[in-house]
């Protein structure tokens, strides 16, 4: 008998074809298309408007070999299976492949996995479909749509502003909620308030307490003058302080659902410090398989673009089995946890989780590298905290009168760690301080008044949007989907519409300059319902129920409209991006220094040119001042790539440490803490040496390696490992 001839099966990359190989074995041919083969020309539109929107796919220049390696695998093969990624894009690329290869409907199925691991490869296999011909409508009307927008406004930006700048659709949306947001912070009146605290002593057995003013015994009160502040104080300095009342109670916290695709750029963006590009670059390797020491290859996550919560009843078996074998009954919450998705959502795939559950982190770190290692155990602690029980507290809130004025004291304490054990979520801001105990106070318990302590305080503007809070804006508001949030960050930053500033994301005079001719010309384009109710429609397109060349119809008949009209009224009209002015001063000629961009990025240069020549880099000036003589602190960067912080006066003052300076203040002495470099939550600590709170260096918990050499560098602080420590900037 003849054999059978070996069934092929494409997928993009390389690594996931060498894992689905091993699991499928000498029956298939895994190889790799290496992405797209196949796509719109970069020289033209390449979109036939008046003939309905049809598209002119060409090979994609430089893949020839891959195609024609790939042409003469599918020709000799049995079946051909289409196993690129389960989404939009995924479906596109399948569809044309079969059209670039020529494969009739018989011959080309398609397959997905939501896992790479044996099983589940195996199981999918089982059951092949035909491509989802909606789903590569969405996709082809997506790109068609972006298509059109850069390629119609591009050339007008060019001409009316400067080369080399783009538009598109949810790029330039996201670049209006930066600017909108820079905008609500100028125009932000800043409110007065003031905190009142009385320093208490219980009289039977002496202990200390700090209570806050809360109102009177009838309502709630808030202090917005100091004349407000002072009448209070008045009463209460002549008037006992009694124990008004002690409410005790416990107090549940449920874990964070598990990670969808937004938020896990969010939260590694907070906790790991990585960009959202980088983030997804990650997530896809440890979804297409690694090597692990002892068990092979094995796509150690599921898909990673999705905006679903759903969990597969194996998984939550799985993990209730994980959890009650490795932490004990009670911190298995004792039954799965299902979570509901936000309305809108596809619903297309799980939410992200460890593929085994049984693989931890401290089992397959030696596998890994150190991105993929502190990814994985975000995603792997996310999902296992999601199945365990509530974290409990013991909350103690005690009400001190004073007159008719009350004072309020709260702490709580965790008395059962529950999901705490494996994961707790990070915050976007975080403030120093820490809660004391609060002693064992009775009702009606007399206690001393040893002082007030007042404190002024203007209320803040809302914060500049972090990466991580983009993100979330952008998801809350239905801007853009799971594979779009962070290549649009992305082309934001490269095409200098915002800029980096520490964590921040702060718009430039060119992007202000951009969205403002768009706000004018093309308010569809950025207009925030406009863009979410596309996505909507997109969605539909998906689902069947729109067809996607009325859609593109729709929207070009508006699009048209504008397109002509900016024409015409900016014909003859060149927009110039005012310089942007920094606070930085020319040592040559005295003017202000002036943000300029560059083949490396973005510099400070005299406005003086060419009379003056004067260039610097940017520096980052960080929150608190130098501790040894008030300047301001900068972030630098050292020959061998390490990050340190430095006074500005360095000639003359000579600060400099590798920890991070906080926007906190020590308590005692007023200077500015700081705390480890590193990812995640870190306790602020003082470094003034004549502070009762000073903590030495050898306190601060850095772990050390041994010196090669001892002595100082030539700034005069001591030396450290070059990064091997916790504390280490890099």
């Amino acid at each position: 008998m003849a054999k059978a001839k070996t069934d092929l099966v494409i997928v993009e990359s390389p690594a996931k074809a060498r894992t689905i190989e091993k699991y499928l074995g000498k029956d298939y041919k895994v190889v790799a298309s290496m992405g797209h083969l196949r796509d719109l020309p970069k020289s033209k539109m390449g979109v036939d408007i008046e003939h309905g929107f049809e598209p002119d796919y060409i090979p994609v220049k430089g893949r020839e070999e891959i195609i024609a390696d790939l042409k003469k695998r599918a020709k000799s093969a049995g079946m051909v299976y289409l196993a690129t990624d389960p989404d939009r894009e995924g479906e596109a690329i399948s569809w044309h492949l079969k059209e670039l290869l020529q494969l009739p409907d018989e011959k080309a199925r398609r397959v997905t996995f939501n896992e790479i691991t044996k099983n589940v490869v195996r199981e999918s296999m089982q059951h092949p479909r035909d491509i989802d011909q909606d789903l590569v409508n969405a996709q082809q009307a997506r790109r068609i749509l972006d298509r059109i927008v850069g390629y119609k406004l591009s050339p007008l930006l060019w001409r009316k502003i400067k080369r080399g700048l783009s538009a598109g659709r949810v790029q330039s949306v996201a670049t209006r909620m930066v600017i909108d947001r820079e905008n609500e912070i100028k125009q932000f009146v800043p409110e007065e308030y003031w905190h009142l605290d009385a320093k208490l002593r219980r009289v039977e057995r002496p202990s200390e307490f700090t209570a806050r003013f809360y109102g009177t015994t009838e309502k709630k009160m808030e202090l917005h003058s100091e004349a407000e502040v002072n009448e209070v104080a008045a009463v209460v300095e002549k008037s006992p302080f009694v124990i008004h009342s002690v409410k005790r109670g416990e107090k549940q916290r449920s874990p964070s659902p598990p990670f969808i695709t937004s938020t896990l750029q969010q939260e590694a963006s907070r906790r790991l410090g990585m960009t959202p590009r980088r983030t997804m670059s990650i997530a896809q390797q440890l979804y297409e398989g690694v090597d692990i020491e002892g068990e092979g290859t094995v796509g150690l996550i599921t898909y990673m673009r999705t905006d679903s919560l759903r969990l597969s009843e194996d998984a939550l078996a799985a993990a209730g089995e994980f959890i009650t074998s490795r932490y004990g009954k009670e911190y298995y919450y004792g039954k799965p946890r299902r979570y509901k998705a936000k309305s809108g959502a596809q619903d297309a795939h799980e939410a992200i989780r460890p593929s085994i559950v049984t693989l931890t982190p401290e089992r397959v770190k030696k596998s890994l590298t150190n991105e993929q290692y502190r990814l994985y155990r975000l995603i792997w602690g996310r999902f296992t905290a999601s199945q365990m029980a509530n974290a409990i507290y013991d909350n103690v809130v005690i009400d001190v009168r004073s007159d008719k004025y009350l004072f309020r004291a709260n702490n709580s304490e965790l008395r059962f760690a529950g999901y705490t054990a494996v994961y707790e979520e990070s915050a976007d801001e975080t403030t120093a301080g820490q809660k004391k105990p609060l002693p064992d106070l009775r009702e009606g318990e007399p206690v001393d008044l040893l002082k007030l302590e007042r404190e002024q305080q203007f209320t803040n503007p809302p914060p500049r949007y972090t990466e991580a809070t983009l993100i979330r804006a952008m998801e809350e508001k239905g801007i853009g989907r799971p594979s779009t949030y962070a290549p649009t960050i992305s082309t934001i930053t490269a095409r200098e519409y915002v800029v980096k500033e520490g964590r921040y994301l702060r718009p430039t005079a060119l992007g202000e300059v951009v969205t403002k001719l768009m706000e004018e010309r093309f308010p569809d384009i950025v207009d925030l319902k406009f863009t979410a109710n596309m996505e909507e429609e997109l969605d539909e397109v998906e689902s069947g129920k729109c067809d996607w060349k009325d859609l593109l119809s729709k929207f070009y008949t508006g699009f048209e409209d504008s397109y002509e009209k900016a024409e015409t009224a900016l014909e003859g009209v060149h927009l110039k991006v005012p310089d942007e002015v920094s606070d930085e001063i020319c040592p040559k000629c005295g003017r202000n220094l002036v943000y300029k961009s560059g083949r490396f990025g973005r510099f400070l240069a005299c406005p003086g040119f060419p009379e003056c020549d004067f260039t610097k880099p940017i520096v980052v000036e960080m929150p608190g001042k130098c501790p040894k003589c008030g300047g301001r602190i900068l972030k630098r960067t050292s020959k061998k790539g390490y990050t340190y912080y430095a006074c500005e006066n360095s000639a003359n003052c000579g600060f400099m440490t590798w920890d991070v300076p906080t926007k906190d203040l020590c308590p005692e002495c007023g200077k500015t803490m700081f705390k480890l470099s590193g990812k995640g939550q870190r306790k602020p600590f003082c470094i003034n040496e004549e502070c009762p709170n000073f903590v030495p260096e050898d306190k601060r918990g850095y772990r050390r390696r041994a010196k090669k050499d001892s002595g100082e560098q030539a700034d005069g602080s001591a030396k450290k490992d070059d990064g091997s420590s916790e504390g280490s900037g890099k």
